[in-house]
Formats: structure tokens, sequence, C-alpha cells
């Protein structure tokens, strides 16, 4: 098997252009080595043009594809690369897939050395540890030719509603010991063969899945967005020439990474330490210890989750290129959101973990579940540079919840999985309170009522903010959603994949816990208490309620303002009762007004 490259540097360039890629040089007709110099504007408009491209791509993909993950719930990313296999350039998209992609390039190039990729091939893989973590997230990376000239790689991916395995969805977590039950594994291949998905390819791959159509849809809609970027990266390239490109992609990277050796520099230097847990691996099993050691040093920041639990015999382990993509989407929080995202900014941030641990887990440990995880990576990151710099931390979100339901379409008689991101609150922050159902860590959404009713047998009996979840303080934690979806088709699975049940979003600086949250069956009028994480076998008139935690508060509660409190009851975030325990200095002032 190709070496498996822990670094997107380990990769060297090819022997005769190495020495003159790495000065940022070409070479001319007559064999003399020329370095053009690339003035700031130029290189400020090659850089925003590249990241368009990117975006441009992303839209492409939303646009075109069939499942409601990808179109709605925006759960897909797209990047570009320049020959060596660096990034250059990302679409601003989910960070669990940005941050792995400049080592997924790397396994593709181990794989396929560019001399042996042709000019409108494509390699897919889906492979957990060379990918972004499990199975339905899905690679399609694409070289970019100018005549034989081999100018990048354009790269998308996409959350595949599902990829065969255990259960609909491809995301149960209880009763998965390893990797082979989660569903169809493909290391990378060559799928795409003049300009064509290989249809044995297609064969093999479809025919593991239990929405093939959908699947195949998202499919030719990544196909379609790496068209868009293989296009507009050949137009960059004849429009200012192969050497300015050359060399402001060079200088783009070292300033990048510059900016975030400067910015990190304005962390204070030392080692913080946070730890934190999950409720637990399943039903009947211990909590997952959750520990990082986050040492600040001279331009550089390193992120340390050994002290974590072992990986577990459940399947929502993270491989490392999962938690070194929300590393560093930590240090853009922590530092300038406006850091790029390429290969020079990455050169600062180191990321580990002993092998066989939580967050470096080794095949075949499973991982389908591992989505429920990202919102804990950045947690523990943020509870340990709180303690550096507390004005630029939140305090605990509101964990998400990413159930799958899946059984035969009775209307139909055809397989149908309802697949669903329900968000919650954002924890409180030194200058305000949490924002109410937004994503927390990624740039997903709550995927529309309507949606599910036309594409599923399912009706949505409501859908709201939990009063009194959100946790006290100066500022206000944002409060747990509601979901209650009814499923009309005669059986069904659930898959859930949800946390804080056991362990409360904290707060910062003073600031309460939000509410834990729970996950209710509702039958026959009788209230069924399900684990985050349990499977469950549903009826025709089942009610399954997603009833979320709610997010951590920052600072004092006793120095809420009495008009935030108010304007609080007024708006139904907080009850009159939940005012006299939390915030008296409101209570003995004057009775809030509910009007």
């Amino acid at each position: 098997m190709p070496t498996r490259w822990s670094s997107p540097h380990d990769r060297p360039a090819p022997r005769r252009q190495r020495a003159h890629r790495q000065r940022g040089c070409h070479m001319t007709a007559s064999g003399t080595i020329a370095t053009p110099k690339v003035d700031a504007v130029t290189i400020s408009v090659i850089a925003n043009g590249l990241v368009a491209i990117a975006e441009e791509m992303g839209t492409a993909l939303r646009n075109s594809a069939y499942s409601s993950a990808v179109r709605e719930g925006d759960d897909f990313s797209t990047g570009l690369f320049d020959a060596r296999g660096r990034l250059i350039a990302q679409g601003n998209f989910t960070p669990g897939h940005l941050g792995a992609m400049p080592y997924v390039l790397q396994h593709v190039l181990a794989y396929y050395p560019p001399e042996k990729l042709r000019k409108d091939d494509a390699i897919f893989l889906n492979d957990a540890g060379l990918g972004s973590g499990h199975f339905p997230d899905c690679y399609l990376v694409s070289p970019v030719h100018e005549g034989e000239v081999l100018i990048g790689f354009v790269a998308s991916i996409a959350h595949h509603v599902d990829v065969g395995g255990a259960a609909p969805g491809s995301q149960l977590v209880q009763g998965v010991t390893e990797a082979f039950q989660e569903g169809i594994r493909v290391l990378p291949v060559r799928a795409v063969r003049d300009d064509a998905f290989d249809e044995e390819f297609l064969r093999l791959f479809l025919g593991n899945v239990r929405l093939p159509e959908i699947v195949r849809g998202d499919l030719h809609a990544q196909k379609s967005a790496n068209h868009i970027g293989k296009v507009q990266l050949r137009q960059m390239y004849r429009h200012v020439g192969a050497a300015t490109l050359a060399a402001a992609i060079e200088e783009l990277l070292e300033r990048s990474e510059r900016f975030a050796r400067d910015e990190l520099r304005k962390l204070p230097a030392g080692c913080y330490r946070f730890t934190d847990h999950f409720d637990d691996a399943g039903p009947g099993t211990e909590p997952i210890r959750v520990s990082v050691a986050v040492t600040v040093g001279d331009g550089d920041i390193e992120f340390d989750f050994s002290d974590s639990s072992d990986q577990v015999g459940a399947a929502i382990n993270a491989y490392l290129n999962y938690t070194r993509a929300y590393s560093f989407f930590a240090v853009k929080v922590f530092t300038n959101p406006n850091l790029p995202q390429n290969d020079g900014a990455i050169r600062a941030v180191k990321v580990t973990s002993r092998p066989g641990s939580f967050f470096n887990a080794t095949f075949p440990a499973p991982s389908g579940g591992r989505a429920t995880i990202q919102v804990r990576i950045f947690e523990a990151i943020n509870g340990a540079l709180a303690q550096a710099v507390p004005e630029r931390a939140i305090a605990a979100f509101s964990h998400w919840s990413n159930p799958n339901i899946g059984g035969i379409d009775d209307r139909t008689g055809k397989p149908f999985i309802y697949y669903d991101l329900i968000m919650g609150g954002y924890g409180g922050t030194h200058h305000g309170d949490g924002a109410e159902a937004v994503a927390a860590v990624m740039n997903c959404a709550n995927i529309p009522v309507e949606m599910h009713e036309i594409t599923t047998p399912v009706r949505v009996h409501r859908l709201e903010l939990i009063a009194d979840s959100g946790g006290p303080g100066e500022f206000r934690g944002g409060c747990g959603l509601r979901k209650d979806v009814e499923l009309l088709a005669s059986a069904a699975r659930v898959s859930l994949l949800s946390d804080r049940h056991k362990f409360q979003p904290y707060g910062l600086e003073g600031g309460g816990s939000g509410r834990l949250g729970e996950t209710v069956l509702i039958r026959d009028g009788q209230e069924i208490a399900l684990g985050s994480k349990e499977v469950h076998a549903l009826k025709r008139g089942d009610i399954m309620s997603f009833r979320l935690s709610g997010a951590g508060g920052f600072g004092d509660p006793q120095k809420r303002s009495l008009d935030a409190i108010r304007r609080d009851v007024a708006e139904g975030y907080v009850t009159v009762e939940a005012v006299r325990h939390h915030y008296p200095q409101a209570a003995r002032s004057a009775r809030p007004d509910r009007s």
C-alpha cells in the first residue's frame, strides 16, 4: 500500500521541478531560471480569484445536488490545489471537510502520482482514515491540465445520504464494533475516465447503497462542481501566465504562514488544559473523556489530545484528519477569522494524539457517527484557551442532533431516509447573548420542515425553542431546540446521533450551564426516554421528540441588565419562574413585564 503521509508537506515535488518550485521559480525555454516579481495587488487579485473559484464550485454543487443533506443542509465543501498538491484555496463551507482536504490530496497522489493521471480523470475515495473521518463523506479529486501541463487539482466533498452498512444513513453508533460494518469503503480509485463516470465503478458503488439514484445524483453534482473549477482555474492560468501564477502562489503561501504565526504570537504563551466528556458510546457504556493540552509557542500552536480516552468499540471514533480539521478551525476563531485556509496557514499548527486514542483512532475502528464529536473538539480547545483569552471564548454550545430514520415508504414501496440536522443555540460571550438555532462550528443549516414532509413519510408537529434551557449569565446562553417528528410509514428504524444528555454544556466566567438535552419516543401517548446514540425500531404514529440541550451562559448572572431580562421573558426565552431563581436582582426590582 502507498505511504500514508502524516503531513501535507511530506510528499516531495517531482525531482526535476522540486528545487525551482520551492523557490517559486520556473524554467524558461532556454533552460535558465526566472523568478518573476509579483506586486501586492496582483497577489491579492489572484488570491481572491482562487477563493472565488472554490466558492463557485460549491454553488454549483449545492444547486445540482439531489439530497437534502447537500442541497438544503449544505453538508459539502470544495478546494483548489497547486500541481504539488498543496492547498491554495477553499470555499467557506464545512470545517470538518476543509481541514481534512490538505491530507486527502497527499493520499490521492500516493496512489496516483501526477504522471499517471490523465486530463479528464477524477479520483474517488471515502476511506475514513484517508478522508474526513467517516464513509458517507465522499471526495472527488480532479487534475487540471493546460494542454499536457498539470497546473493543479480541484476537489469536492459531499456527505452522501447513505453508503450502506448496518443502518439507513450509515451513521449507526450502537452495536457497530468495526469499520467493516459501516458500509462500502473505497480507497482512492479512478472513478472518472474521459470526463465520464466509469460504469463499473458506479455499478459497484451504487449497488451497495440504499438510495442509489439520490447518491448517483450527488456524485454527478460533485463532478459538475469539479468541471467548473477546472475551467476557471485554466482560465486564470491562461490570463496571468504560468510564471506569474506560480510566483503568486508561492508568495501567497509564504504570506499566509507569516500571517498565521504573527496572529498566534498575540496569544499568551503557555500550556492550557481542559477536560470534558461525551455521554457515552451508546446505551450501557461509560462516558468518554475529552482532554486537550494546548501549547502556545512563539508563532506556533500544538493541540495534544493524548490524555483522552482510548478508541471505543462503537462508531463514534475520530481519525486524526477529523481532529486536525476542527483544531485548525479553532485557530481561526481564536486568532483571526480572515486567516487563509491554505497550506501556508496550517504550517504553524500541529495536532497530535497517541495512536489508538479516541482522537487518533486506528483502522478498523468504526467512526460513522463521528459527526457528533465535532462540537466537542472545538469546545475542549475553547475551554483551554478561555484561560488565556476569555474575551475571545464562547460558552459551550447547545449540542446539535443528526438523526436518521429509514424504512420503506408505503406510498412508493421504495426505501426512504429521513436525514436531519437540528441546530440549537450558541453559548454566551463576553459581549453578547448566544444566537438561537444556528449551526455550531460548521456551515450547515436546519433543513426546512417542508422538504422533509415532501420527500419522506413524516409529519413535523413541533419546531420551537425550549424556554429556560439556556444557561444564565450576564450574557445568556442560547436555547435548546425541540423538534417532534411523526412517522407515517408502517415501520422504520431510527439511529440517534447527539450528546449532552448527561454532561451539561459549560458556562464561562461565572455563567451557568445549559440544561441537559433529551430524546423521547412518544408512543400511544406515553413518553419513553432514549439514549443520545441509541437505535430503536419505530411504528406508524410514533413521534420522535428531539430536545436539544441549552447553551452555556457567560459572566455573573447578577450583572445581567434588567432590560435584557424583561426582553427574555417577553420573547419567551426565559419564564418568570426562572427569573426568580437565576436573576433575583430582577425579581427584587420589579416583576418582569410580559408585554
